[in-house]
């Protein structure tokens, strides 16, 4: 076989399609994100990012900071191992009580990522749950539905957000099986929420577990950040809480929540956490000053929500077609692969404005889109001229304005 030619050949096929991902070489400016340097060949410019998940810019925080070098000077780079060998410090063990208190649960445990928490729990939950059935929404991220598969446990997907097509499948089950329902609170490519109490209320009824995954929530809802269940005061309703360390808290890793049986259970049995090495101490340390801020400070909230609101309606008036949400993400639809990427090529090149495009198989073919993520960082000026740049490209390439558009 030609191994090279294969290889090409499907890479070939991406660019056809348009669908080939370009990574830009960038680099963030502490404490003055969202603005940061793009190196090309041809030099060193100024951009502003609008697809970023840091969207408190807690990894600019100086707390963040702070704590990160004074651990990394007081413990190294390295964890030095696996949690189960070596790679547990005080650290780790203090960004799991933070999680747990700020989830209201018995114990937290962290992984090297949302992904990894998620594919670990998933997996580790559905194997050994006896006759376990794994009830998925239908737009579960790729984590969720990676460790549903790898569990081999029986699945079923019910449609969106669809609570009566959730209680259809449940009715028809032995109940004598184990039950688990894994959903999102804020979907991140349509940024809408759950019916969160709802699909409790069903699980309670059918002796059903409940698994959320809060990643988008996460530090940016609820009197403590603790997600959109805090937020309705459902916490208590949910028996697994995930969520990242990687976009509102602003570093990296995932967790999950729960009582200290399953934490425990999870802990012991999971290949994703057995075998992986632990996050080093200081970006633990950094995660849970962030987390603490978080806790007591709900000005970044705010401004965040204020920055969203504040995008939403310019988008409003200009006639940028968005799709509406309750949620702070914006994603503004094309529709098309290759116009995606002609639209955000022309924003870095002419607007030094930095959007990547959203395809598949992030989203289904014919729903590309630009996937914007105000933050509480943005300023009112970066939103005009996000908005003034797109208004021009949408003439420039022949894009369908929306009808609510304000007459001039």
């Amino acid at each position: 076989m030609d191994y090279t030619a294969f290889f090409n050949g499907k890479l070939e096929k991406l660019k056809d399609e348009g669908r080939y991902r370009h990574f830009a070489n960038i680099e963030r400016r502490a404490g003055d994100f969202p603005k940061a340097d793009l190196h090309t060949p041809e030099g060193t410019k100024e951009i502003i990012i609008w697809c970023g998940n840091d969207y408190l810019g807690m990894g600019q925080h100086p707390k963040v900071l702070e704590a990160t070098k004074r651990t990394l000077d007081d413990c190294g780079a390295g964890a030095g191992g696996t949690r189960n060998i070596s790679g547990t410090t005080r650290y780790h063990v203090d960004l799991e009580n933070e999680l747990a208190d700020l989830h209201n649960k018995e114990a937290g445990l962290i992984f090297t990522s949302g992904y990894v928490a998620n594919e670990a729990a998933l997996s580790t939950l559905g194997t050994l749950l006896p006759n376990c059935i794994i009830y998925s929404d239908s737009e579960n991220h790729a984590s969720m539905i990676q460790g549903i598969r790898h569990s081999n446990a029986q699945k079923r997907i019910f449609k969106h957000n669809d609570v009566e097509d959730l209680r259809r499948l449940l009715e028809q089950d032995d109940p004598s099986c184990a039950k688990l329902i894994a959903f999102e609170s804020v979907y991140s490519m349509d940024g809408d929420i759950a019916p969160i109490k709802e699909i409790c209320a069903v699980a309670k009824e059918f002796g059903a577990l409940t698994y959320i995954d809060e990643v988008h929530g996460v530090g940016m809802y609820g009197h403590k950040g603790g997600g959109i269940a805090q937020a309705r005061g459902l916490e208590d309703d949910v028996d697994i809480i995930q969520g990242t360390l990687g976009k509102a808290f602003g570093l990296i890793g995932g967790y999950i929540t729960g009582s200290k049986e399953i934490i425990d259970f999870v802990r012991s049995f999971a290949p994703g956490f057995i075998f992986t090495t632990s996050l080093t101490p200081s970006v633990a340390a950094g995660c849970a000053a962030s987390i603490r801020h978080l806790k007591s400070s709900d000005s970044e909230r705010k401004i965040h929500q204020k920055n969203a609101a504040y995008l939403k309606e310019k988008f409003k008036n200009a006639g940028i077609p968005y799709l509406q949400s309750e949620s702070h993400i914006v994603p503004v639809i094309i529709g098309n692969a290759k116009k995606c990427k002609q639209v955000t090529d022309t924003l870095l090149n002419e607007y030094q404005i930095y959007v990547q495009p959203i395809n598949y198989p992030t989203v289904p073919v014919g729903t590309e889109r630009l996937r914007l993520t105000p933050s509480a960082i943005h300023t009112e000026e970066m939103a005009d001229q996000l908005v003034a740049a797109l208004s021009e490209i949408w003439q420039r390439f022949g894009l369908e304005f929306s009808d609510t558009k304000a007459v001039a």
